[in-house]
């Protein structure tokens, strides 16, 4: 049976209510995770030219699914009480590049943006932290806020799973938002270890063998679905 949402080929109502509460859920852990500050967005795609994407200026570390929006690729309200954030061109753009992407972090954190800031490149220095890929770095902090911009951003994103801004954040894409919420934990896990060690020697730093390992054993959904059990248990703690 289809509503009116699933005769456009997008998903049931009932599920995009869901959606609209697992994108909330994703917000507010990675805001108590201090990964997302008060300027964080997630998206999730639905259809092929819609997205879920949190309000511009919703409060982040009580977001609910009353804050979450639709949009579509140009950026218009399609519906929700609310404007997208102006970055919502990241977005977008990474939709538009990425057939195989449904859902986008985009954050602010510190650690991977201390790397990014003082041009140390982002190295594997724990297994979880093999996931993320090599993040290369956007060399400019301008915010993605235009078509061009987030072109660029895209580019340099290419196949991975994430990349990072210099001087700015980091971006996280995955088949749902799920993973792309994993990964960007794991990238900051991976960041703030990797600065500690650098504070009193040179880390260690997975070889191709060990990063081929640590794909094989971790790239999961029953593990991704663990971390992501792990911090939902923190907000209803």
């Amino acid at each position: 049976m289809s509503n009116a949402l699933g005769g456009l080929g997008l998903p049931e109502q009932s599920d995009v209510e869901a959606l609209k509460r697992q994108l909330a859920d994703c917000i507010r852990m990675l805001e108590r995770a201090d990964i997302i500050d008060f300027n964080g967005h997630c998206s999730i795609r639905i259809g092929e030219d819609r997205l879920l994407i949190n309000q511009g200026n919703c409060q982040r570390s009580r977001i609910t699914a009353a804050d979450i929006v639709t949009i579509d690729m140009e950026g218009r309200l399609i519906e929700g009480a609310g404007n997208p954030p102006l970055e919502f061109h990241l977005h977008t753009g990474v939709y538009r590049a990425r057939a195989d992407v449904k859902a986008v972090v985009h954050a602010h954190p510190k650690w991977s943006t201390y790397l990014s800031m003082t041009g140390h490149a982002y190295l594997p220095v724990f297994a979880q932290g093999v996931l993320p890929g090599d993040a290369p770095v956007l060399d400019t902090p301008t915010s993605i806020n235009t078509r061009e911009m987030a072109d660029r951003l895209a580019g340099v994103l290419g196949p991975r799973p994430a990349a990072l801004m210099k001087s700015h954040g980091a971006v996280t894409v995955g088949a749902g938002i799920v993973e792309a919420f994993v990964l960007a934990v794991y990238l900051e896990e991976n960041a703030q270890r990797q600065y500690m060690a650098l504070q009193i020697g040179k880390p260690y730093v997975f070889d191709a063998e060990d990063q081929r390992m640590a794909r094989e054993k971790l790239w999961s959904a029953s593990l991704f679905q663990r971390t992501w059990d792990h911090y939902k248990a923190k907000l209803e703690g």
